[in-house]
């Protein structure tokens, strides 16, 4: 733990993320891998749509599992129990997004109500008392926001989606809906939890890569496609982790206690959205024109590769901005400069694309560093 960080912080919940957790992790890469799918099998604005609803909504709640085992150390077989069931309602939802929309919205919603309920019961029968109270404001959103996602679940069309969009929107809602000053953020758990959710979601544009070569015969070409694509996925592990992941952590672990829980929902709710749909996209557009370097990219392809990456830079402004950490605004100029590679790719080939939008993220990461060693400031990698 840091020198700032209250005396909450050491008092139960835990302090460092366990192995569990990375195992419960896994599904969260398939819930990646799926969505990606969702993209890739038919591009269009309408599937960006469906990802972001989709994500959305499953992403509140995952993160929700985050703050329940900040609180909640899964430290018995009970609680590991419980733990696995939840695992198994967010796996459900996994296997149900390609057609979520089409046929297994029924699945999606009876995953998502038992990932509610589980989360809501763990809290409230293992939580300290100030959970116990915060879970209690909470819940009755909680499951009000269920209860439409299961009711899309038995709808199509635009009744679908305006279901499904009203629970994004409660759950978007509901920290300004109740007092959620009574979670204890023990920050240096918290972080590492939502780090390791951005770091298995960078690994999905790895594996993009790989399957998006699948049948494939490796030559030069391919294999400095591949080498590229690889850059790309450093960049946006460096951008993230190289400074801003210890810097967000200082930077929370100074915030007053009953304020903490809002500017966490800011930092690491809110803003990781973007980003993390924005990883989604991007590799989404890896695994559409890796196998193509050669070629003109497809419009699809070429604004998912470079709006992901947009995307992603986008949620760094806002994590930056929640977190009052400078030059957030250098995060604006790096997203506008990756959006402007996305001609190359359409007007000549795929491969050129891929190069200069890994060339221009870099130089604007790297710059960004070089300001801040010349403030005095360092991480583990700086």
């Amino acid at each position: 733990m840091t020198g700032t960080e209250s005396a909450t912080d050491a008092e139960g919940g835990q302090v460092r993320a366990s192995t569990l957790e990375l195992f419960f992790d896994l599904v969260f890469v398939f819930t990646i891998t799926q969505l990606t799918h969702v993209f890739t099998h038919q591009p269009s604005w309408q599937a960006v749509g469906q990802v972001a609803l989709l994500f959305g909504v499953i992403w509140w709640m995952y993160s929700g599992y985050v703050w329940l085992t900040n609180e909640v150390a899964p430290n018995s077989s009970a609680r590991r129990t419980f733990l696995l069931i939840g695992m198994f309602g967010f796996f459900v939802l996994a296997l149900a997004i390609p057609d979520a929309f089409h046929g297994t919205g029924i699945a999606f919603g009876l995953g998502y109500v038992l990932v509610n309920v589980v989360h809501t019961a763990m809290f409230y029968a293992n939580g300290g008392p100030s959970a116990t109270r915060a879970i209690t404001r909470l819940a009755p959103l909680n499951a009000l926001a269920a209860a439409l996602v299961l009711a899309g679940g038995f709808t199509h069309g635009w009744i679908q989606y305006l279901c499904w969009a009203l629970a994004f929107a409660v759950q978007v809602l509901s920290p300004y809906l109740v007092d959620t000053g009574d979670f204890v953020v023990r920050t240096s758990h918290f972080c590492e939890r939502h780090g390791l959710v951005v770091i298995v979601a960078v690994g999905e544009s790895v594996v993009s890569i790989g399957a998006g070569l699948a049948g494939e015969k490796l030559t030069v070409g391919l294999v400095t496609n591949v080498a590229l694509g690889l850059a790309l996925a450093y960049v946006l592990w460096w951008a993230y982790f190289g400074i801003d992941d210890e810097r967000g952590e200082h930077a929370l672990s100074t915030v007053p206690d009953r304020q903490r829980s809002t500017v966490a929902v800011l930092a690491y709710g809110y803003a990781l959205y973007p980003l993390l749909v924005g990883i989604i996209i991007t590799a989404a557009g890896i695994k559409m024109s890796i196998a193509h370097g050669n070629e003109a990219a497809s419009v699809a392809a070429a604004a998912a590769l470079s709006g992901g990456v947009t995307l992603y830079f986008l949620g760094q402004f806002f994590f930056r901005v929640a977190l009052r950490l400078p030059r957030a605004w250098y995060r604006l100029v790096a997203a506008a400069a990756v959006a402007a590679t996305i001609p190359i790719g359409v007007a000549w080939v795929a491969w050129a694309q891929l190069a200069a939008l890994v060339g221009v993220a870099y130089v604007a990461v790297i710059a960004d560093d070089l300001i801040t060693l010349r403030t005095g400031q360092h991480s583990a990698y700086v």
